[in-house]
């Protein structure tokens, strides 16, 4: 009765299903890890941004690497705001996804080191974007700031090409390192995201604190794999059922066909 099931259609069939059943079992658990790495990363930033702030060089040093359980920490740094070596990040957009730059400014502490601080956003001044643009200057004199400390951007981590021969003062992507050739200062590694004091009229635009309330629809789509996986094999046995009773079918016609044909009287 089974005898059909090694026809090569329905060994290819069978192959198949033996395939899709791990392969979709183990992207259940490839989104499920992805839900929890997510979870996870909420935790953290939640626990970073609800930290005390404590002073930037506790946590980073000229051409250290910023650890990533201190990234969003809330550090302070006092000094004074040096305009001469500004440059603007390109490229960058804003809550409303309009194009423009992030505006880094070095910030020179008390000891002599410079600490890169992301002021926030400004919008481009153009398609060309070629000129060094109109920046609203930050406040003047010996002041305390007050930032999230973020890990130097690399082309890995942002998919950003840091592309070369850029118009004047403008950048791809945050580098301590770069930064350091560029001013021939010691820069601490990494930097801030500013958020105290407000900047005057609004501009530049605050950098949002990270989103960290969203979970997405990883554990839905884990679910959802999973039941793929179950109801693969479920219909292969609908499948070979159906073909069981459709050849029972055709069979069981065949042969009263043949009671009939027998069973007609025999021509005079």
């Amino acid at each position: 009765m089974y005898r059909f099931l090694l026809s090569r259609q329905w060994v290819i069939l069978t192959l198949v299903v033996l395939v899709l059943i791990p392969t979709m079992i183990e992207l259940g658990f490839w989104q499920l890890h992805r839900h929890e790495r997510r979870v996870a990363l909420n935790q953290a930033i939640a626990g970073s941004l609800a930290e005390r702030p404590v002073p930037v060089e506790s946590l980073t040093s000229p051409g250290a690497r910023v650890d990533e359980d201190d990234r969003y920490r809330r550090v302070t740094a006092q000094g004074r705001f040096d305009t001469d070596g500004e440059v603007v990040v390109r490229r960058r957009t804003n809550a409303n996804d309009e194009v423009g730059y992030h505006v880094l400014t070095p910030f020179v502490l008390d000891d002599g080191k410079v600490l890169l601080v992301n002021r926030g956003w400004i919008p481009s001044d153009g398609p060309s974007q070629t000129e060094f643009p109109e920046i609203p200057a930050p406040p003047k004199g010996e002041l305390t700031v007050t930032g999230r400390l973020m890990p130097d951007q690399t082309t890995e981590a942002s998919g950003i090409k840091d592309l070369e021969g850029l118009p004047d003062r403008q950048v791809m992507l945050i580098s301590s390192g770069q930064a350091a050739e560029r001013l021939d200062r010691q820069v601490l590694g990494g930097y801030i995201d500013l958020t105290e004091p407000d900047p005057a009229g609004g501009t530049p635009e605050p950098i949002p604190d990270p989103e960290h309330d969203g979970i997405g629809n990883h554990l839905a789509y884990a679910v959802q794999w999973w039941l793929f996986a179950a109801g693969v094999p479920v219909g292969w046995v609908v499948l070979v059922r159906r073909e069981v009773r459709d050849r029972a079918e055709a069979a069981a016609g065949k042969s009263g066909k043949a009671d009939a044909e027998d069973a007609e009287p025999a021509a005079v």
